[in-house]
């Protein structure tokens, strides 16, 4: 019995020195004021690494930035006028407002919208807008091959390249290892520029030699030669192809649906608070 009675004291004791021990202040670095900076706020400031001499500099610059705002803000609340202060207290509470509501309509908008948009959706408003995209650039469908010149099947992949059916196509992706270049699918709008990169002996000046719709042509230059198929050129300020515009159209048609169900929350919102009381307009 004794013995569970010093156990008893000794924690009573325990507690009680517990109970009445301050807690334990957080150790301040600087102050202005009556305002103070403590180091854990500053405790991550320094990146791991840093050398003692520019920790001291990034920690020194930090605190005199942090006083001299802090001065200057003193000094703003006691010398601005009253209308000022209360002009800018309106502004910040605005912004508060703005920036809350900005943020709980976007969570609502991220639950509820559907970012999935069909082919069929795509071309429907690319064919209602096409009178407003056009092509800054003209635009290409064209196939081609860079190859040594004294590659000894030239004349059979020649003939591979012009003629350009399944199994011709086949033949050459094999040996498209021994090719310096190449680009076979022609189905696809590539813009005057990319061309200019890809076959350097095009430019903007001899341009309307090599790029005429249909014609075949090969091109020597020093150590290789070129074999291109030109298939059609779209002059520029013609209106841009579908494939050009799908990714753009696909985020107009969110973003049309963003504002849609913006309108939507809000009035539903209002319509809402009407019901239940929470909004009125006194006469």
């Amino acid at each position: 019995m004794k013995f569970f009675r010093v156990i008893l004291l000794v924690l009573l004791t325990t507690t009680s020195c517990e109970y009445f021990r301050k807690p334990k202040e957080p150790l301040a670095v600087a102050r202005v004021g009556d305002d103070y900076l403590y180091k854990k706020d500053i405790q991550n400031l320094v990146p791991k690494g840093t050398s003692k001499q520019d920790s001291i500099a990034i920690v020194k610059s930090y605190l005199d930035r942090w006083a001299t705002q802090k001065l200057l803000f003193n000094g703003a609340e006691i010398n601005l006028s009253k209308e000022k202060i209360n002009e800018y207290e309106a502004l910040i509470n605005q912004y508060k407002i703005d920036l809350y509501t900005k943020g709980y309509v976007e969570q609502l908008v991220f639950k509820k919208i559907d970012t999935v948009v069909t082919d069929a959706e795509i071309k429907e408003y690319y064919e209602k807008n096409k009178q407003f995209f056009k092509n800054p650039t003209e635009l290409v469908k064209l196939r081609y091959i860079n190859l040594v010149k004294e590659n000894p099947k030239f004349d059979n992949i020649r003939a591979k390249f012009t003629s350009f059916a399944k199994k011709d196509i086949k033949y050459l992706e094999d040996l498209s290892i021994q090719f310096k270049s190449y680009a076979f699918n022609d189905s696809i709008w590539v813009d005057v520029n990319q061309v200019f990169q890809k076959l350097p002996f095009i430019n903007l000046e001899n341009k309307g030699k090599y790029l005429e719709d249909g014609i075949n042509y090969q091109y020597p230059d020093s150590t290789t030669v070129w074999l291109v198929k030109v298939n059609k050129v779209l002059p520029k300020d013609s209106p841009t192809p579908l494939q050009f515009l799908k990714p753009t159209i696909k985020q107009v048609i969110i973003n049309n649906r963003k504002l849609e169900l913006i309108k939507s929350i809000e009035k539903d919102i209002t319509n809402d608070a009407i019901k239940n009381k929470k909004y009125e307009v006194y006469n």
